[in-house]
């Protein structure tokens, strides 16, 4: 994905913590308290899905992954991993920070926010945690945990573990941030020689297309207009019927975006992508007008 939101903002860090693997380091100052994730929502479903987070679908080191409309009925084994101090405090694809003391994790293609159940299939420990992140994209692995999760499924050691991972039909009401138990212990980073998966993990089907108009292709942005304008009309010229400029002042400049679209879905998508890059612009990416 390559899209620019939350942990996927993070390739940089991404492929600095793939070059840290294994190297040893002490984890931050555990929280003195414990304090709510959040409360269920007064139907008992599944919260509201995050503005952020959510796309249709995103690309990552080469491979499409599509957000599944619902976590209803999911249910799935495979490998996990575990993520935590070089990530401490950074933004979450749902953009909450990520805090390893939190019982959080990453995944792929449940929707943000989702609780889910872990149960560690090596010993039958099991946790609850709040998905609010995306990943990992390594080794087909299922989830990534945080840190205070895997020391409860105790596989912080070992760096990975085979789990079942169950979305629950709402988020339970004794949801808790969970300080780590022991600040004793070593923190590694996690394997990334571990085998791979045995198969039975889900990359998640595609799902219904969301309405045409929330889909746009972004094909650069700039803090002068006029390079925005420029880009535009050399679009029109080359037989884009609809590229516009879209100005965004909500960060500390004003950009201008230049979008094409709306897509439909992910070939017409696919599509656009193309007959841009044939023009030269190469960095282009989906984006969702809500």
């Amino acid at each position: 994905m390559a899209a620019g939101w939350g942990r996927l903002s993070r390739y940089g860090a991404l492929f600095t913590f793939i070059a840290l693997a294994g190297c040893v380091s002490s984890p931050p100052p555990r929280p003195v308290a414990r304090a709510p994730i959040d409360s269920p929502p007064p139907n008992g479903q599944q919260p509201p899905r995050s503005d952020r987070g959510n796309p249709p679908f995103y690309d990552v080191l080469g491979k499409r992954y599509y957000v599944l409309k619902s976590s209803e009925g999911y249910r799935q084994r495979g490998i996990a991993s575990w993520y935590g101090r070089d990530f401490h405090g950074s933004s979450t694809s749902s953009g909450e920070p990520y805090n390893m003391y939190a019982m959080t994790a990453a995944h792929t293609t449940l929707p943000l926010p989702t609780w889910v159940e872990v149960t560690n299939l090596s010993n039958g420990k099991k946790v609850i945690v709040k998905v609010n992140d995306r990943g990992p994209f390594l080794h087909n692995r299922l989830i990534d945990l945080s840190y205070a999760a895997a020391l409860e499924l105790d596989m912080v050691r070992d760096g990975t573990a085979r789990v079942e991972v169950r979305a629950l039909d709402a988020p339970p009401v004794s949801a808790m941030t969970v300080a780590a138990a022991d600040p004793s212990p070593v923190l590694t980073a996690p394997s990334l020689s571990a085998a791979a998966p045995f198969g039975d993990g889900a990359i998640g089907a595609a799902p219904a297309p969301l309405a045409a108009e929330q889909m746009f292709v972004q094909a650069g942005a700039f803090s002068d207009r006029g390079n925005a304008e420029r880009l535009a009309e050399r679009l029109r010229a080359s037989g884009f019927a609809n590229p516009v400029v879209v100005s965004d002042a909500g960060g500390r400049k004003t950009l201008h975006r230049v979008r094409v679209g709306p897509v439909r879905d992910a070939e017409e998508f696919d599509l656009v992508q193309g007959r841009l890059r044939t023009l030269g612009v190469a960095d282009s990416h989906l984006v969702v007008d809500r």
